[in-house]
């Protein structure tokens, strides 16, 4: 057992080392320092703009620190657990040693994944866009159980979000709405899901209860930091304001506080609904524009990605990325990965990690085939 145990330490240092280099975690311990040092200084906050960025930048490299410190240290206090049981030839220590190197396993792999998010943006928050597609009422609600699944997922990862805009279906469901998600690497983890998600189901809008197939879209954009330059000209945006519909009280009834904002040139529309305030909700608009803009921009440099605009054009059949089978068997299956489960529930619950980190970590489908 000493054996398998010291053989599973060599593993997880020569793995921990190797992620070293690849987090330049060295180099942004330093950082950190160089970071606090001028942190200090009487004219630090003179610049607000800069302060802030240098504040976000040691941030985010004591959480790379932090992270990898955590799993080192782990595995150091294991070897010396091991260390310890031999010299006392005691078998729950060596136990003890060997249970600890199940969750540094788990840690080292999460390490190794949270590697794989290395894009520009991955580290950013979030936009995702719903609109429903092909099927009417039933892709309404269709919609809305995905708004539902991903705000349950956000919530199990602990990130914060807020419905920036949302249309009512006429009968059920909505027939579009934006949400932003604010957390670490959410863009990273997020960006898997863009495509559109494919339904099949017993009607419960049918009294015959025949079995529909719907459709609705996901875009996903990053949330850019505000130091990005965007060029947007004013003249090519024009901005309306109307009276929010829905839920929100009276106040949000009464008065012209929601904004669309029309960016002319390139046809992208945003409209923004949810606060009280016209300025917050124009401040939004803003956001996510400037957010789609960028990736626009972004899909023009690299020609081998897909243009986020092809996929508009038709919310339907033979454009799926996954589809949700509740009827006649249960099975949720990704079309580019091949990764499925028959356990549905707890998918539209927001169990959607093994989906993402199959998709993100290149995984291919060897058939393409639709499950009917």
């Amino acid at each position: 057992m000493a054996d398998d145990i010291r053989g599973r330490i060599e593993d997880l240092k020569t793995r921990l080392e190797s992620l070293r280099g690849g987090f330049d975690v060295e180099p942004q311990r330093r950082r950190v320092d160089e970071i606090e040092q001028l942190s200090v200084q009487p004219d630090f906050w003179n610049d607000q703009k800069q302060a802030q960025a240098l504040t976000k930048e040691k941030s985010r490299c004591e959480d790379v620190v932090k992270a990898w410190d955590k799993e080192w240290n782990g595995l150091e206090d294991a070897q010396a657990l091991l260390e310890l049981a031999e010299e006392a030839d005691d078998e729950e220590t060596r136990t003890e040693a060997a249970a600890s190197l199940d969750a540094l396993e788990e840690g080292v792999r999460g390490l190794e994944f949270r590697r794989m998010l290395s894009g520009q943006n991955d580290r950013a928050d979030a936009i995702i866009e719903i609109n429903s597609g092909a099927g009417g009422t039933e892709s309404m609600d269709w919609a809305s159980m995905l708004l539902r699944m991903y705000t349950r997922y956000c919530e199990r990862r602990g990130w914060e979000v807020e419905i920036a805009d949302y249309t009512e279906g006429e009968e059920a469901g909505l027939k579009s709405c934006s949400i932003l998600v604010r957390g670490e690497y959410a863009y990273g983890f997020l960006k898997a899901e863009a495509g559109v998600h494919r339904l099949v189901r017993i009607s419960p809008f049918d009294a015959a209860a025949r079995r529909q197939t719907s459709f609705t879209s996901v875009f996903v954009y990053p949330d850019i930091e505000e130091d990005i330059e965007i060029d947007i000209n004013p003249a090519d945006v024009r901005t309306d304001y109307y009276r929010a519909s829905g839920a929100g009280g009276q106040k949000v009834n009464k008065t012209s506080s929601a904004v669309r904002l029309t960016h002319e040139p390139t046809g992208i529309v945003v409209a923004v609904q949810n606060e009280r305030s016209q300025h917050k909700n124009k401040d939004i608009a803003w956001k996510i524009l400037r957010a789609r803009l960028y990736e626009l921009e972004e899909k023009k440099r690299n020609a081998e990605k897909q243009a986020l605009e092809e996929t508009k054009s038709d919310i339907g059949w033979g454009n799926q990325i996954r589809s949700y089978v509740l009827a006649p068997y249960r099975l949720v299956k990704d079309i580019r990965t091949g990764e499925e489960t028959g356990q549905v529930d707890k998918v539209l619950d927001g169990e959607l990690q093994a989906f993402l980190e199959a998709y993100l970590l290149g995984k291919k489908n060897p058939s393409k085939a639709l499950p009917e």
